[in-house]
């Protein structure tokens, strides 16, 4: 019994060693490995439903849609809209990320009370953050950021920002462009098709 577990043994230590020298170093490793956080998602923020911390380094690698949302608005009807890009293309890498804010004054209520709200109303599975400032010189880090990187800021509710995979570059869409517009659905059909 014990010759047979040797002769195993050995054999599998062969194939160890035949692998090992076929493959580069470190190949396993890479391919498992996680996309490198870009700068621009590196921030961290309460989840709209339980307010617990969530990185935004989780979509690095993606193409990721941020928008900023509010329940009281002309343009809340794009939760629509923006649930069907995310159902659709979210298999070949789209995020779409979901900011409420007040800074227009159309979003007063509690995180609880929006979160209700875009589930019952709308459905709305994509990530949702808690209400932040998105607008003007109190705008959280990312939307700072969003706007130092695309050269312009949330002039109303529901303005979209675009990242690239690589977390690199940003496009900037006006509230009003719809989310299933040709213009919006054309990039984010490049931008998926692309890899970093």
């Amino acid at each position: 019994m014990s010759s047979i577990l040797l002769r195993v043994r050995g054999v599998a230590a062969a194939a160890l060693a035949v692998v090992a020298a076929v493959m580069p170093v470190g190949a396993l490793a890479a391919d498992d490995a996680a996309p490198a956080c870009p700068a621009l998602l590196d921030h961290r923020f309460p989840a709209l439903q339980d307010e617990k911390p969530q990185s935004l380094c989780q979509y690095a690698g993606k193409v990721v849609l941020v928008v900023n949302t509010a329940s009281y608005c002309g343009y809340t009807k794009q939760y629509d809209g923006l649930e069907r890009l995310y159902d659709k293309y979210r298999e070949r890498g789209l995020v779409v990320l979901g900011f409420p804010s007040n800074d227009f004054n159309q979003e007063p209520g509690s995180n609880e009370e929006i979160a209700e709200f875009c589930r019952s109303t709308y459905g709305v599975r994509f990530p949702m953050f808690a209400r932040s400032t998105v607008a003007g010189r109190s705008a959280n880090p990312f939307y700072v950021r969003l706007a130092e990187v695309s050269g312009e800021r949330p002039q109303w509710n529901f303005h979209k920002y675009l990242i690239d995979r690589s977390g690199s570059k940003v496009t900037s869409f006006p509230s009003q462009l719809s989310p299933e517009s040709p213009l919006l659905v054309g990039t984010i059909e490049k931008l998926l098709a692309s890899r970093p």
